[in-house]
């Protein structure tokens, strides 16, 4: 009988037992490792990048809307008004936007109905930096036409916003040019330093004359409102708001009437008038020709028009009052005589032969009409601007003595105006300044020639008007300024010190002048009693163009509150027969319209004692 034989069975048992304990060990650690990993990972996220992120978030959800603040008005010394704001509409991105899919459709359109290329847009949008927390302006002073456009596309454009803002507006364009400058968005290089004072993309900022000289006190602070938005960027609520903080408003010196007045008798030649008070040294009137019309730089975009306009070749953008020096010609023979009288060399007396020509050291030295005008004392000299006469002057006194009182009178250094990075210094050369450039010594001849305001001596108008301020004041030198208060005038001028009998030669010579000598135009019953010098200078820098005419003048002689000097860049005339007859049309407005003040004033007050004398009459009742 066959044994059945026990099944096999279907697995053999495993009866291995080494290593399987590390097996386990493996799986822990893995698993711990892991852990650890993601409680790391989790804390970087949540403890060191947490910040970052929930920013990164809130920007999702939360936007701020930045408001620019309104910039302060300027005003002039009667309270008119030259500068101030308007409120056109301009177009904003978040500086993300051109990151995200969509760009692809929005940067075309928008290149499209703004005419600007896509990528000038990217670049505004990359200087912000994707992490910035405010929008972006890619384009102001939108027009009808290009609001509509945006409106019609609204659905392609998402993230695309439109707001108004403020822009400046000057109301008198070229008038003013000179003395108000204007605004410009701030550049890449200004915001680098400005960036800790709070300026931001965008911002503009003063860029020349009282925009710039008082951008602290214009500027304002800015505000915005915080909003929480949807998934689509269209915004919920306000979450918070801080006003925006205007700017100060400021009153100038100038005086509106007087300015169109200088700038009329100008009538569009090249050069300057600068009218001043020369008790204080208050700026009532600054016109520099050619001009510019600063309301362009408010526009998004300049034209090809307007490019030419600023970048003429005669300048337009450059302020000849104060950037601009040129030879102060017969003008300067005030300095000299003040170096002559005050030096000891010559009395208030001293008579001095004039010829028509002067000999020293083998160089001849003209007289300007060639013939002389025979003995002169100091008075007669100047009202005939005889060079020779002071050719004399010049050699008696020597170069240092000249060249001391023509610092005093301060040439060659800033009269202390507003506008400190436009104005420029002049020049005074003397013994050092010659040796350097030309290497040789200073000569008699070189007094002589600045004896008369040539030679190598470079002024600004502003600087001639304020020499013109000092025989005026009865011997002060004036600071001049642009910004309007109520100090005393001695908080703005410093004695020289001179002799009273320097100084009444000089206020006599100059009232000479007017009354018989080179500026008889002012000579006229329309104005007050004036005194006056002319100059023309020689324009040695460049000998095929025409001379430098110069006229300056005060009034009223016996008591002066206002200056005028009128410069005219390469006229070809003489001070007495172009520049004079500028300043006698500032006079003229000056003096009439504080004539009819006096008579509104005097009706004024008349009708008031008509009031309080006539009797009342009681009705009965």
């Amino acid at each position: 009988m066959t044994l059945l034989q026990p099944p096999q069975l279907a697995s053999k048992k495993d009866t291995r037992t080494t290593g399987r304990g590390f097996q386990s060990i493996f799986f822990v650690v893995l698993t711990l490792l892991m852990t650890t990993g993601i409680v790391a990972r989790l804390v970087y996220l949540q403890i060191v990048e947490g910040a970052n992120y929930r920013k990164r978030a809130e920007a999702n959800r939360v936007r701020m809307i930045a408001k620019q603040p309104e910039r302060g008005n300027i005003f002039d010394r009667n309270g008119k008004l030259l500068a101030t704001t308007r409120y056109p509409r301009s177009v904003y991105l978040w500086p993300i936007a051109h990151t995200k899919p969509s760009w692809s459709v929005v940067g075309p359109r928008l290149e499209q109905v703004l005419k600007i290329p896509k990528e000038e847009i990217e670049k505004k949008l990359d200087e912000a930096g994707a992490d910035a927390t405010s929008l972006v302006r890619i384009a102001r002073d939108l027009n009808e036409a290009e609001i509509t456009a945006l409106k019609e596309y609204e659905s392609e454009l998402p993230g695309v916003e439109i707001h108004t803002e403020a822009v400046r507006y000057y109301l008198h364009g070229k008038e003013l040019a000179h003395v108000l400058g204007y605004t410009r968005e701030v550049t890449p290089q200004q915001l680098k330093q400005k960036k800790q004072e709070g300026y931001r993309l965008g911002d503009v900022i003063g860029q020349m004359g009282v925009e710039k000289a008082y951008e602290q006190l214009l500027r304002g602070e800015w505000g915005g409102q915080q909003v929480e938005v949807d998934g689509k960027g269209r915004p919920i609520r306000v979450l918070g708001e801080k006003q925006a903080k205007a700017g100060n408003d400021i009153h100038l010196t100038i005086d509106l009437n007087l300015q169109k007045a200088a700038e009329k008798a100008l009538n569009g030649r090249n050069g300057v008038i600068v009218a001043l008070d020369p008790n204080n040294g208050a700026v009532l009137a600054m016109v520099s020709h050619p001009t510019f019309d600063p309301n362009i730089f408010s526009k998004r975009r300049l034209s090809k028009k307007d490019w030419k306009s600023i970048q003429g070749e005669n300048h337009p953008l450059l302020n000849r009052t104060v950037s601009s020096a040129f030879p102060p010609a017969s003008t300067f023979k005030i300095v000299t005589a003040t170096a002559g009288l005050e030096s000891g060399k010559f009395s208030p007396n001293t008579v001095l032969q004039t010829y028509g020509s002067f000999t020293v050291g083998g160089v001849t030295f003209a007289e300007w009409n060639h013939a002389g005008f025979g003995p002169l004392g100091f008075e007669r000299a100047l009202a005939m601007s005889s060079d020779t006469f002071f050719y004399q002057i010049g050699r008696g006194v020597g170069g240092p003595t000249l060249i001391e009182w023509t610092h005093k009178y301060g040439f060659g250094e800033k009269t202390g105006i507003e506008f400190k990075t436009e104005e420029t210094k002049g020049h005074v050369p003397d013994e050092a300044w010659k040796q350097r450039v030309w290497k040789i010594p200073w000569t008699v001849g070189d007094s002589i020639n600045m004896s008369i305001g040539q030679g190598a001596l470079q002024t600004t108008p502003l600087q001639v008007a304020v020499m013109f301020s000092v025989p005026a004041n009865g011997g002060y030198r004036v600071k001049p300024h642009l910004l309007k208060d109520y100090e005393e005038a001695k908080s703005w001028r410093e004695p020289l010190n001179m002799k009273p009998s320097t100084v009444k030669i000089l206020r006599e010579g100059l009232r000479k002048v007017i009354a018989e000598g080179t500026g008889k135009a002012l000579n006229v019953s329309t104005i007050p009693p004036t005194s006056g010098k002319s100059g023309t200078a020689e324009a040695w820098k460049d000998r095929v163009k025409a001379n430098h005419a110069w006229f300056g003048a005060y009034a009223p002689t016996d008591k002066p509150e206002i200056v005028v000097l009128a410069f005219a860049e390469h006229s070809g005339g003489g001070g007495g027969s172009v520049a004079a007859p500028m300043v006698l049309q500032v006079m003229e407005e000056y003096f009439q319209k504080k004539s009819l003040n006096k008579s509104d004033n005097k009706a004024v007050t008349e009708a008031s004692k008509l009031r309080t004398q006539t009797p009342r009459i009681q009705r009965r009742s």
